[in-house]
């Protein structure tokens, strides 16, 4: 199979070449080129070594490799950041949520997941379901030892095994693109993440919000923080909703 574009946003393209995706940060004209080269690489790093935290405690794509790491040439004779990680075989969250019998669950999960990434002071910076991979592979489990033999991720592990082992035919949700995401242990920066969340879920399955919401609500209580992320996330809506 050729490579083919699959997505491309203000600040990257996203190719797919035979199970890999890869980001490639794009150039900015507008930028001279010697900053337009340290801000991409910058930027880059800084996402894959998210990624690479975030894997260790939720469902993350884990990076392959990082170009912008070792510098090798590009198209443009210049360095070519970019980011290369498996495929995940699913489809989005955003198309789909409303349409699951199991929909309060899975954002129960959703819930849970932000926390562990708060926990760690992760903060994602564009939490959407457009951001949710959903997929409905098929696990192998050793009760045993309660893991999972799983080809999705290079850490071997599903949300089920994650949240403490839940029933195999759960759906697997995995979280991408962590290009705003940043390293914060402020509640304020936690509850903004969960409020872009809250306004997504709002505009895009608005027919089952109150019950969404609510689920999210529900595992995010696993925080060690989520009395006083809930309590900010209050001031921060109000402040959106009085904003002229």
């Amino acid at each position: 199979m050729k490579s083919k574009q699959i997505a491309q946003g203000a600040e990257a393209k996203i190719i797919l070449n035979k199970n890999l995706i890869i980001k490639n940060r794009i150039s900015k004209s507008y930028r001279i080129k010697e900053l337009d080269n340290k801000i991409r690489k910058s930027r880059t790093k800084a996402e894959t070594k998210l990624m690479l935290k975030a894997s260790k405690l939720i469902n993350v794509p884990l990076p392959l490799t990082t170009n912008s790491l070792g510098g090798s040439p590009g198209k443009d004779g210049g360095v070519k950041f970019q980011i290369k990680m498996p495929f995940i075989d699913g489809k989005k969250l955003s198309d789909h949520l409303d349409k699951l019998k199991n929909k309060l669950q899975v954002c129960k999960q959703i819930g849970k997941d932000i926390a562990k990434l708060h926990n760690d002071s992760i903060i994602h910076g564009d939490l959407t379901t457009s951001n949710m991979i959903l997929t409905n592979k098929t696990v192998n489990k050793k009760t045993s030892k309660k893991t999972v033999n799983v080809n999705l991720t290079s850490s071997g592990r599903t949300a089920g095994e994650l949240d403490g082992g839940a029933n195999s035919n759960t759906p697997t949700i995995f979280f991408i693109d962590f290009g705003l995401g940043y390293i914060s242990h402020k509640v304020e920066d936690k509850a903004v993440d969960l409020h872009l969340l809250r306004q997504a879920l709002e505009a895009k399955h608005f027919k089952h919000y109150n019950q969404l919401w609510k689920a999210v609500e529900q595992g995010y209580k696993t925080s060690k923080d989520s009395k006083k992320v809930f309590e900010r996330l209050k001031a921060v809506e109000k402040r959106g909703r009085y904003k002229k």
